[in-house]
């Protein structure tokens, strides 16, 4: 019997350029995405992931301590306190990526997860943290996640979360499946380049090795004062089969949704056995640290 959960993805670009008061552009992007949740809702979606980091730009284009004044805590910041309130109010669980303070001078790239009635379940906290060019600084403003690869039950199917970097890291993917994860999101803050070929590649791959659905969200544009690329969009949602769903375009506001059934996943997997076919005990030596 199908067993149908209704997704959405938000990909949005900045509403405000990065040299604004940092409260403004918070504001900003908050209203921007609370009309836009309440559309995911009218749509019918049970669940909405909101893109990474989603009150601001992506300010890892340079290594300014002001950015850290736009962390909070989680939960009890008021961005998701604020979010409790949409999910219990659209009756959605909802995935909110957000900069967080967990104390003075230690802050984590996070996702908090709340379920339809507006409870927190808990947060995952992006472990693998980039420092390269163009314009990804991540080690000066986040600690690597600590809290492993947690899954969260929903009435709508159990959610785990992989943050943009972490798609490149086949294993904590694994462990998401290990854990019981049936739908993940991979919401991300990429440009375009190498990352553009690569995005359509290791989710899709991810869903297959694991058998899960998923759902990938981008921001759009360019972002002032740095301009380190094009933000692409295309977000999407891909099936265990690796089949796209629902893409949305690479430069537009914009809401996607995508049904899907959780049921084909026994049908995939009965098939596809990879985790009867594994071998953990000769794996060993991906765990050991190198010289």
């Amino acid at each position: 019997m199908p067993r149908i959960t209704r997704a959405a993805l938000i990909q949005a670009s900045n509403a405000l350029p990065g040299s604004t008061d940092l409260e403004a552009i918070k504001a900003a992007m908050i209203e921007k995405h609370v009309g836009l949740i309440a559309e995911a809702a009218e749509r019918g979606a049970n669940i909405c992931c909101l893109q990474e980091i989603f009150y601001g730009p992506y300010f890892c284009a340079e290594q300014d301590p002001r950015w850290y004044r736009t962390a909070e805590a989680v939960p009890d910041g008021p961005t998701i306190r604020l979010m409790q309130e949409l999910a219990k109010k659209h009756a959605m669980v909802m995935v909110v990526p957000v900069y967080e303070e967990a104390m003075t001078g230690v802050y984590y790239n996070t996702a908090a997860v709340i379920d339809e009635t507006g409870e927190y379940l808990g947060k995952y906290r992006k472990h693998h943290i980039p420092h390269c060019q163009p314009g990804f600084w991540e080690k000066f403003y986040f600690t690597p996640g600590d809290n492993g690869y947690p899954v969260f039950e929903t009435r709508y199917g159990r959610i785990g979360v992989y943050i943009c970097y972490d798609r490149h890291f086949p294993e904590g993917a694994r462990e998401l499946g290990l854990n019981g994860a049936e739908i993940v999101f991979n919401p991300s803050a990429t440009v375009a380049g190498l990352s553009e070929y690569l995005w359509k590649l290791e989710q899709p791959a991810h869903a297959v090795a694991n058998g899960y659905f998923m759902g990938c969200s981008n921001r759009v544009g360019t972002e002032a004062p740095w301009g380190i690329g094009k933000f692409y969009g295309s977000s999407y949602f891909v099936d265990p089969r690796g089949q796209f769903l629902a893409e949305a375009s690479e430069d537009k506001d914009e809401l996607i949704t995508a049904d899907m059934d959780l049921e084909v996943i026994e049908e995939v997997r009965r098939v596809w056995q990879f985790y009867r076919d594994r071998r953990p005990e000769s794996y060993g030596g991906m765990v050991e640290q190198l010289p």
